[in-house]
């Protein structure tokens, strides 16, 4: 077969309401019940088989955390070396697949999940992450089928990217996969991440050893499921959750290592690197090595700002999915006389948020993931209570009586480097600092020095020289900047995410920018009517 092939021209998927009275309100709600009626048993998936070790863990809701949805068995290195095995193997025929073919199977699997996994995968990803129904559908729905169609699209623009050709010759580039398999480590926090790390690299043709994030075990499992209907093949994507130190040796012990996607926190990625690097002589190729990770996320409001904007950005930056998003608000620079104006409102505002089971759709927020967030959480808050720097204006409690809960809290600092300025959080916590209204330039070199991270990044102003200023200051402090708008909420298309400094690598997920760095390229010259001798016309008798 043969033949040019151009792929759907991709659109953003639509973002169901839910609204009371929809048909996908009354079907996404029939689909929780039956979820939470019954305990289902999750294997490991290696080479396309069911494999149970026996070592097992309880994946439970957040939010009633009584509640057992599944039993899942646990990898080791011995299984995590199958799978390594399993990858290697299947590489020989996924890599030579086209890229038509594999894009197909991206493509299926969008569909699917607009459609018959969307209410399965959505309703996993509330039980289990404790996601209102509009956090799960803007994630776990939306935000995946865009990057399984976007992906494809950037891939045939990658594909179609070729060199000039001289006369009598025809020059051009082939984008190999990687030799070897690459090791995908997705969070909790995005089921769209946890599909789209492993996913990625393989519409590529590279062979994946997945391990998702041990409380998000539940949905990424129906996502695996969702892979096998769509084509991959066997071995093309391994699905190892366990246990992470075991399975991230045997992965980066292999020869066959050639890459890492990860999403998680700064010190294990850092611990990755040093790793890797100590190794670097006994793998066959250079791992390709990139991450997302941590993040301490800032707005600044200039003078000139919008009140109810701004009001508006801390409440929903900071406190949609209880501030667990990579690029949650969690530091805010308020000049003193806005700060008089909007006090009253915003703390009125963040006092009456709804926090609760995420079954119970009059909610805005639901848990935390787990208990050790909880205690880190808290631990925060509490320090706050005690220090002459900060003050807790609203919100603290917690309560894990039945589930993780924790009130939306505001604190804020009197000292600019206390500490919940400075440090990554990932809670429902977010620390204003008000300061003098004469002081912006101040400000905004504040802002770009406080924190070692340079995620995402908001500025509030109605002045545009203002603007234009912090666009100036701060332009290394966020890789995803925002005007007059939160600092989350990117869409696959229209904001390609990801930060540099100590926030990751910066290969922008949804991007064409991060499938570059799943290929291999290589430069293919060929000529038509060869030279049959080495004089050049230089060389002529004078």
């Amino acid at each position: 077969m043969s033949g040019a092939f151009q792929v759907p021209m991709p659109d953003n998927e639509p973002v169901q309401s839910y609204a009371p009275g929809t048909p996908e309100r009354a079907s996404i709600k029939a689909t929780l019940a039956e979820m939470s009626s019954r305990e289902i048993e999750i294997p490991l998936i290696i080479g396309g088989e069911e494999v149970r070790t026996g070592r097992t863990k309880k994946a439970i809701m957040p939010h009633r955390h009584g509640h057992v949805l599944a039993t899942w068995h646990m990898a080791g290195q011995a299984e995590a070396e199958r799978a390594v095995h399993a990858a290697t193997e299947a590489w020989k025929e996924w890599s030579a697949w086209s890229s038509e073919d594999r894009a197909s199977v991206l493509l299926k699997a969008a569909d699917l999940l607009a459609g018959p996994y969307r209410d399965a995968v959505n309703a996993a990803t509330m039980l289990c992450q404790s996601k209102t129904v509009y956090q799960a559908e803007i994630d776990s729905a939306c935000e995946l089928i865009d990057f399984f169609r976007f992906n494809v699209y950037f891939a045939e623009q990658l594909y179609s990217d070729q060199p000039m050709s001289a006369p009598g010759m025809w020059n051009r580039m082939e984008y190999r996969p990687l030799e070897g398999f690459v090791y995908a480590i997705t969070p909790f926090n995005f089921t769209s991440i946890a599909g789209n790390l492993p996913t990625s690299p393989a519409l590529m043709g590279n062979v994946v050893l997945w391990k998702p994030s041990r409380p998000a075990v539940f949905s990424a499992y129906y996502l695996m499921k969702m892979f096998e209907e769509a084509g991959f093949p066997p071995g093309v994507i391994n699905f190892v959750p366990g246990d992470p130190r075991a399975v991230t040796e045997a992965a980066l012990a292999s020869p066959d290592f050639a890459g890492i996607h990860y999403t998680g926190s700064t010190p294990v990625f850092q611990g990755f690197y040093r790793t890797i690097g100590e190794r670097i002589a006994d793998y066959k190729t250079y791992p390709r090595i990139v991450g997302e990770t941590g993040g301490k996320d800032f707005i600044v409001a200039h003078p000139s700002a919008d009140d109810e904007a701004l009001r508006a950005a801390i409440v929903c930056g900071g406190f949609e999915y209880q501030g667990q998003k990579c690029s949650a608000a969690s530091r805010v620079y308020i000049p003193a006389a806005m700060w008089k104006r909007i006090k009253g409102g915003l703390l009125d505002e963040v006092a009456g948020i709804a926090v609760g089971d995420v079954a119970d759709f009059r909610n805005f927020m639901g848990a935390v993931i787990d208990e050790n967030a909880f205690k880190d959480h808290t631990a925060f808050i509490e320090d706050a209570r005690k220090s002459p720097d900060a003050e807790v204006l609203v919100g603290g409690e917690a309560d894990m009586t039945e589930g993780y809960f924790i009130r939306p809290t505001l604190i804020q600092a009197k000292q600019p480097a206390y500490r919940t300025m400075c440090e990554e959080i990932f809670g429902p916590v977010v620390t204003v600092y008000v300061y003098p209204d004469d002081q912006w330039h101040e400000t905004l070199t504040l802002v770009d020095r406080t924190s070692p991270y340079a995620l995402t990044g908001a500025v509030f102003a109605q002045d545009r020289r203002a603007v234009r200023e912090a666009m100036v200051a701060l332009r290394h402090s966020a890789g995803n900047f925002y005007i007059n708008d939160k600092p989350s909420g990117a869409v696959v298309g229209q904001q390609p995410f990801g930060g540099a400094r100590a926030s990751g690598t910066n290969d922008k997920a949804g991007s064409m920018l991060n499938l570059v760095r799943w290929v291999s390229a290589r430069s293919i010259k060929e000529t038509f009517v060869p030279a049959t001798g080495y004089r050049y016309p230089f060389m002529g008798a004078e």
